[in-house]
């Protein structure tokens, strides 16, 4: 039981690094919009990158909710 606690504790750390990772790069990618002059290859790279984090995450969050069977 306490290996399962500390893997969801881990799991729960690792969820909110990312989340501040997404939201840095969501940050990133709003300033070069306002920016006025976008590099297209830049952005592309940080949506990219951002998508591959949310992924990341609803994986996360699949091993941190139990499965139930109605």
């Amino acid at each position: 039981m306490d290996g399962e606690i500390l893997d969801q504790q881990e799991l729960r750390s690792r969820i909110s690094l990312m989340r501040d990772e997404h939201a840095a790069l969501n940050n990133e990618v709003d300033a070069l919009a306002e920016n006025g002059v976008v590099d297209q290859l830049k952005l592309a790279r940080l949506k990219k990158e951002k998508l591959r984090i949310k992924d990341s995450l609803a994986a996360l969050n699949d091993q941190l909710t139990p499965d139930i069977i109605a």
